[in-house]
């Protein structure tokens, strides 16, 4: 989840502007005629912060512990014809041609089927870095959009 907000947010520019907004409200809070304008920018400064929290503190944590099938083994087979996944709740067998992008980061590969569905398929499952190259070579096969990120 993490992976996926920070690819979708601009973590960046919404902590320039949080930094910003801060600063400006301090600025502007002791002024008697622009008092609002501090409160106005206090206020976006809070709710972006609250955004960045949420996304990637608050969220995932949520979501793991509302998700009994996200902390069952999984098991994969990845092959010509797709990924096929195994829990002990959910069997389903992906074809590449569903996939619309894949998202690399420094633990995992993330395959989209839409912008907010995707499988999670974590660098740890690959036994040998020769696995991992043929996995890599069937992504730059069948699925047209690869962004590699470093995100931690």
């Amino acid at each position: 989840m993490r992976a996926h907000y920070a690819s979708r947010l601009r973590v960046w520019r919404d902590i320039c502007i949080v930094v910003g907004g801060g600063v400006g409200a301090v600025y502007f809070w002791s002024s008697s005629s622009f008092h609002w304008l501090g409160i106005a920018l206090l206020v976006l400064s809070s709710a972006l912060t609250l955004e960045l929290i949420a996304a990637f503190v608050v969220i995932p944590i949520w979501v793991f512990r509302r998700n009994p099938k996200l902390r069952d083994e999984f098991s994969f087979r990845i092959s010509q014809e797709g990924v096929h996944y195994d829990t002990l709740h959910i069997g389903t067998q992906l074809q590449w041609n569903l996939f619309t992008q894949t998202l690399v980061d420094s633990y995992s590969y993330l395959l989209y089927w839409e912008s907010r569905a995707f499988v999670l398929i974590p660098k740890r499952v690959f036994q040998s870095a020769e696995q991992q190259r043929t996995f890599e070579e069937l992504l730059a096969e069948y699925v047209p959009k690869t962004a590699k990120k470093q995100i931690r």
